[in-house]
């Protein structure tokens, strides 16, 4: 399948858990990172919300720029820039929000903006099951 970035495309890291039943066709695109096809972010938002689980917006931009001789070769390493400049190791997708490609003196340049997002069960950042445990002792130790 012909990989497509465009405003409202999802890359997602690899081995990111999601809810049970939920069917995400994706691709590799960068080392650690795929492509999700089949939903964009308004798409899958609501799947996720409809499985209980959580999709988190991070008001942070990324940018990224590149200039290239073929579109989808710098488009492709603005994608891989963006994804560097994340800030937490801890957040799991990227969402492109803007996407402008312009072509001057025969080369492209491609300026993306994207914002990080974060799929977990909880509705409450960064927190799982695992920490509410650990919580709990430490609460019970006190």
């Amino acid at each position: 399948m012909e990989e497509k970035i465009d405003i409202g495309t999802i890359l997602m890291k690899e081995g990111t858990l999601l809810p049970e039943g939920l069917q995400l066709v994706s691709e590799p695109y960068s080392k650690g990172w795929k492509l999700v096809q089949n939903l964009d972010a308004r798409g899958l938002d609501r799947k996720i919300h409809e499985a209980g689980w959580t999709l988190f917006f991070m008001a942070q931009e990324v940018h990224a720029t590149a200039i290239g001789s073929e579109l989808k070769n710098t488009t492709r390493r603005a994608v891989r820039r963006a994804i560097a400049h994340i800030k937490s190791d801890r957040l799991n997708c990227l969402e492109i929000t803007q996407l402008a490609a312009k072509r001057f003196l025969g080369h492209w340049c491609v300026n993306l903006t994207a914002h990080p997002r974060h799929i977990q069960e909880s509705m409450f950042l960064f927190h799982t099951k695992e920490a509410t445990e650990r919580d709990r002792a430490q609460l019970a130790a006190a």
